[in-house]
């Protein structure tokens, strides 16, 4: 995780100073930051960054730990549990798209409104692209809440919040206040690191931020992009500099966000040893459930209108759904679907492998040592996560030039590999570390070797979680925009870079299709993970009910 991160920002930092000698840059020099801070809006462009991210993961890490407050060990939690996890799965990309499908003037709601209002033509309103970037703000707290929900569950166990909750009723606390005062501050620390990862992601973000963001100017990280991308080679410098520059917006977000949780926690002490118990939490609780549903419904209605622009005929405002379907449209683009699908698996599927091996690797390892790593590596393994990628995909670009690597199938490969191997081994690691340890010591005590065991006991009863492990990484590479477009030069054309390169030309039909296919693929994936233990194990109850644990 070091290698990969260090080398991609000294190749980007050393640009940003005027030092790239393929490009003529051979001393040191202020000129790149020179230009950088006479572009028109560059400020803007940071205020956007800095301030939107900050909003969206508050807001996500708000509705995430007040939902669980209020209804963990209920019915609905069990149910919003099931509905997010899936949810998952689907690329930001994807979800952004049906969003905005949903909220465009002319999208699914408007629509709706249209009904009971008479409209015959949308409101002039700028809800996609606003100014204040309220649409990209909504867009990253819907796809950020499943997320950091998974996050805080698997932390709940750990903190015994079930009979913690039980303790505070009997204290007559409030099911909010009691979770907020006895469970969060044993909870929080165990998230942090994801809650920083969304933080980061949030103020760097470009896939989203081309959908549903700003443009005149656009947030920070999209600037940066189009630089990199512009045919005059001698802007490479300036990018790099602005490369640098995000980088630096983003840790000033981590030291604001870090700074509010030391006061939250001085504010917080206090609040729990006043003694107040606010038992009248019922308008809280409905509230929650409410910020909740409307999250998850966003994203599932939003994709569902996404898979009827794929099929849909003529669909004039204001009709809800359109006069006729068709896959004309599907049948016409057959040849590049065809060619996109492939390039997105001939990706995918060598990260998926190599990421998933690396980790079984890893964590056998700290079985074979008896020896569990701290807490310092999950921070290592959390690295590409907490830097923007923007910041050192331009450095590894050259980095990769200098090895002769540059738009190569492996050097998109590996690229993707840096962002999938931390969400494999966080799916893995805990199914992996909780298998009885008496299985190995039995079959070893049979006369088995270490090597016997890993292949003969361990993977057979991780089966499950292994496919669910190979699943995540499947989705987060079918997500991957910058370093594809980045590392391959545009070279290759996958189902996310094509559907993010239609966001500008508005044909809803066409955005339609590739937006299902980046769904399709992870869904597949989950569905293959449910359906194989089942199938090869279905004459070993044991094995079967062990894989569905």
């Amino acid at each position: 995780m070091i290698g990969p991160v260090s080398a991609g920002l000294i190749g980007t930092l050393l640009p940003a100073f005027g030092i790239l000698p393929a490009l003529g840059g051979t001393g040191p020099g202020l000129d790149p930051w020179v230009a950088l801070f006479e572009q028109p809006g560059l400020w803007h462009s940071v205020r956007l960054s800095l301030v939107n991210g900050l909003i969206a993961s508050f807001v996500s890490v708000a509705i995430v730990v007040l939902f669980c407050a209020a209804w963990q060990g209920t019915r609905i939690f069990r149910v919003m549990q099931r509905i997010l996890s899936p949810i998952l799965s689907v690329p930001h990309a994807a979800a952004a798209f049906g969003l905005a499908f949903l909220i465009a003037p002319s999208g699914w709601i408007a629509r709706l409104v249209a009904q009971f209002a008479g409209w015959d033509r949308p409101p002039d309103l700028a809800i996609i692209h606003d100014p204040l970037g309220v649409a990209m703000i909504a867009g990253l707290v819907a796809k950020e809440i499943p997320f950091l929900f998974l996050m805080t569950l698997a932390a709940l166990p750990q903190a015994d919040t079930e009979r913690t909750a039980r303790i505070t009723a009997t204290l007559g606390y409030g099911r909010i206040a009691g979770w907020f005062k006895a469970t969060l501050p044993r909870i929080y620390p165990q998230i942090r690191l994801p809650v920083l990862a969304v933080l980061a992601y949030s103020t760097s973000v470009v896939d989203v931020a081309i959908i549903l963001g700003p443009t005149t100017p656009a947030p920070l990280a999209v600037r940066i992009l189009g630089w990199l991308s512009d045919p005059d080679l001698a802007l490479r410098f300036m990018a790099s500099s602005a490369a640098i520059l995000q980088l630096i917006i983003v840790l000033m977000a981590m030291v604001i966000w870090m700074t509010g949780e030391k006061i939250i926690g001085v504010i917080g002490r206090h609040w729990a040893e006043n003694g107040q118990r606010f038992k009248r939490d019922q308008g809280a609780r409905h509230g929650s459930a409410v910020l909740a549903i409307l999250a998850t419904g966003a994203i599932i209605l939003g994709l569902v209108i996404l898979l009827i622009w794929s099929v849909a005929g003529f669909w004039g405002f204001p009709e809800i759904l359109p006069r006729s379907f068709t896959l004309r449209l599907w049948q016409r683009e057959y040849d590049a679907i065809g060619s996109s699908l492939g390039t997105t698996l001939l990706i995918a599927v060598p990260t998926v492998i190599i990421a998933v091996a690396l980790v079984l690797g890893c964590l056998e390892n700290e079985v074979r040592q008896a020896h569990k790593p701290g807490r310092g590596v999950m921070w290592l393994i959390y690295l590409p996560l907490l830097v923007p990628q923007i910041s050192f995909m331009f450095g590894l670009q050259v980095f990769f030039t200098l090895i002769g690597l540059e738009r190569t199938l492996i050097s998109v490969v590996l690229a993707h590999l840096v962002f999938v191997l931390p969400y494999v081994f966080l799916s893995l690691s805990d199914p992996f570390r909780a298998l009885d340890p008496r299985y190995g010591q039995t079959a070893l005590c049979l006369g088995a070797s270490p090597s016997g065991v890993f292949w003969k006991v361990r993977l057979p009863l991780l089966t499950r979680a292994i496919l669910t492990a190979m699943a995540v990484g499947l989705a987060v590479t079918v997500g991957q925009y910058l370093p594809t477009l980045l590392i391959g030069a545009g070279r290759f054309a996958t189902v996310t870079t094509e559907a993010v390169a239609l966001a500008s030309g508005g044909d809803r039909r066409m955005i339609g299709i590739y937006g299902l296919l980046q769904m399709v693929l992870p869904f597949a994936g989950f569905a293959c993970a449910l359906l194989i233990p089942a199938i090869l194990f279905r004459h070993r109850r044991g094995m079967s009910a062990h894989n569905r644990g």
